[in-house]
């Protein structure tokens, strides 16, 4: 996971917040107070004035109204009287004092630079208009980027106060307070700064206060995330950041409990799948493979890991018979041939969908399982079923022949009626070999056949099998014994012994041709004898010699079923031969004869003498 850097971490943003907030609230509070003191400043300078002005008022208006004896030389003219107060006045902020009659000529000043003006009429505005209205007016003006007060008060008669007498005009420069104002505005600058400094490294700590148990939760998230559930998050409080941090414990508790649960289902499915004998295929909802395990990469003979993301229709070579993979929905099982090179390989595949909680399919499992012997068994039975109907037909429908045309007056005749009766009783007893060999094999295959073995000196025995064939074998056709000297004790039933080789030797009497010779051979071959009888006959194509051992498979159909065979025989032989655990085998060569081989193991040195 991407470490975050301080610049772009919560911490900074909280910092950041709380600096912001705090020069707002400065900012807001410093606009309210610089405004109201600059209000407040201004109205107590604009009072004072307003308190001295009063006072020289009511001295001028004494002296406007008192009466005066012009042959008196001792007292000052109104004029001198009206300058001598002027002058007394405290001018401490006021820059211009003037007294102006009601003609509107200056009669004194204070300002030792403007007494050129006396006895000079103003044309001030604000003079102008307090004569007029007897009113005191008052203005902030601004002149060459200083500010100063301008005032303009009536001096009235006492005895009738609607009559202006004059005025008093002063200007007084408000520079003084704006300077007081800027050193306070500096004071709460740097109030502000020192706040902002010492609010910040508040701010720091309160920040990092919030986010540290947020960076612990963020760095045990980057644990869980890899698995690891073993760290607790520190709880610093019971706020609603300790609150989080208690129930993130308890998500990790949860977590870790259903983590070891899955891991466990995890590894519980990996060794099903892992040692099913069936191959299980996973695909998301296109059919792209995302889950093979390797039976099933062996069936079909890829690497799980390669097949990651192909396409399941064309691994299981099934792109001709299906366009999309939503057709396996409704394909519930199919059979598939992966034979190559005339070798049978079968594989029966089950499909199954995954639905979501919705109903709708997000993927699909395929089992696949090798059923190639179960498909062969399977054909086996039905070819079977299919001989032994055969083979049982054909005599039944001799017989009902037979029986039909004696029954339609053929047994009254002396000559016909013993030919047909005896072909009816050459099929029953054929039928009867045929069912009573099945039985025999039915056993067999149950393991219901028991053998009766015992200690049997071999060449012996078979010199008596032959010399009870040599007996009965038709004329021209010789046993020819090559048999070795010497004593070979094996450990075999006797009466399932003589049924293989009378089965062995009946077919090579029947298959050898007139003259023909059969030769008996016995070999000794290290712990085992080998067997083997040879005749004259047809032979045996090479592609059909391993079926000769199948029931009811004939090399001549026409020339077994004249003779009497059933087909059964050597099966049979092959079943006895190899529950005295021995081997059977044939060679042959069209036109030149056949061979059937079949080996016995010799009983030890110890089991013999015993």
């Amino acid at each position: 996971m991407k470490k975050v850097g301080f610049f772009r971490s919560i911490q900074l943003k909280f910092i950041i917040i709380y600096i912001l907030l705090l020069l707002v609230a400065i900012q807001v509070i410093g606009s309210f107070f610089t405004t109201e003191l600059e209000n407040n400043l201004v109205t107590t300078f604009e009072d004072s004035i307003a308190s001295r002005v009063e006072l020289l008022s009511y001295n001028l208006e004494q002296a406007f109204n008192r009466e005066r004896d012009e042959e008196n030389p001792d007292q000052p003219s109104l004029k001198e009287e009206v300058q001598s107060i002027v002058s007394e006045v405290d001018t401490q902020d006021i820059s211009s004092l003037q007294v102006v009659d009601n003609q509107s000529r200056v009669m004194a000043t204070n300002d030792y630079n403007s007494r050129d003006e006396i006895n000079k009429k103003t044309t001030r505005g604000i003079i102008q208009r307090t004569l007029t209205t007897n009113s005191t007016e008052h203005s902030n003006n601004v002149r060459d980027n200083d500010r100063f007060y301008v005032l303009a008060h009536p001096i009235v008669d006492e005895k009738n106060r609607d009559i202006v007498l004059g005025v008093i005009y002063l200007e007084a420069s408000l520079e003084p307070v704006y300077d007081q104002l800027m050193s306070i505005n500096e004071i709460f600058f740097q109030g502000s700064i020192l706040a902002i400094t010492v609010s910040a490294f508040i701010g720091i700590l309160v920040a990092r206060t919030i986010t540290k148990p947020i960076i612990e939760m963020r760095r045990q998230a980057q644990k869980m995330a890899r698995g690891d559930f073993t760290q607790k998050v520190n709880v610093y409080g019971w706020d609603e950041i300790g609150h989080l941090a208690e129930t993130f414990n308890d998500l990790n508790n949860q977590l870790k409990h259903s983590y070891a649960t899955i891991e466990e289902e995890r590894r519980k499915l990996s060794s099903v799948l892992s040692n099913m004998s069936d191959g299980v295929i996973a695909t998301d909802s296109s059919g792209a493979i995302t889950l093979m395990n390797e039976p099933a990469g062996r069936l079909i003979g890829h690497n799980p890991d390669d097949v990651m993301g192909s396409f399941l229709l064309d691994i299981l070579h099934l792109e001709d018979k299906m366009v999309d993979i939503t057709e396996l929905h409704n394909s519930g099982s199919m059979i598939i041939d992966f034979g190559e090179n005339e070798e049978d390989f079968i594989i029966r595949s089950n499909f199954s969908t995954v639905l979501d909680e919705e109903g709708e399919i997000t993927g699909f499992i395929t089992v696949i399982s090798d059923v190639t012997e179960q498909e062969k068994v399977e054909a086996e039975r039905r070819e079977f079923v299919s001989n032994v109907s055969h083979e049982l037909r054909t005599p039944l429908t001799t017989m009902r022949s037979y029986v039909e045309a004696l029954n339609d007056g053929a047994w009254e005749d002396k000559e016909i009626a013993p030919k047909f009766l005896g072909v009816v009783h050459n099929e029953t007893e054929r039928m009867i070999r045929m069912v009573n060999d099945l039985l025999q094999l039915s056993k067999m295959d149950a393991k219901e056949y028991p053998l009766h073995k015992e200690r049997v000196e071999f060449v012996s025995y078979y010199h008596q099998i032959i010399d009870r064939f040599e007996m009965q074998t038709p004329k021209g056709i010789h046993l020819q014994r090559e048999l070795p000297n010497g004593s070979y004790y094996v450990w075999m039933d006797k009466d399932k012994m003589t049924q293989v080789l009378d089965n062995i030797i009946t077919n090579a009497i029947k298959y050898s041709p007139e003259g023909g010779t059969i030769k008996l051979k016995t070999e000794y071959k290290r712990h085992q004898l080998l067997i083997s009888i040879q005749d004259e006959g047809m032979g045996i194509a090479y592609d059909k010699l391993e079926k000769i051992f199948e029931r009811f498979y004939r090399a001549d159909k026409a020339r077994t079923r004249k003779l009497g065979g059933t087909g059964l025989g050597l099966a049979i032989a092959k079943e006895l031969v190899e529950a005295h655990h021995g081997q059977i085998w044939a060679t042959s060569k069209e036109g030149k004869g056949t061979t059937v081989y079949f080996t016995l193991p010799l009983m030890n040195q110890k089991r013999r003498g015993a």
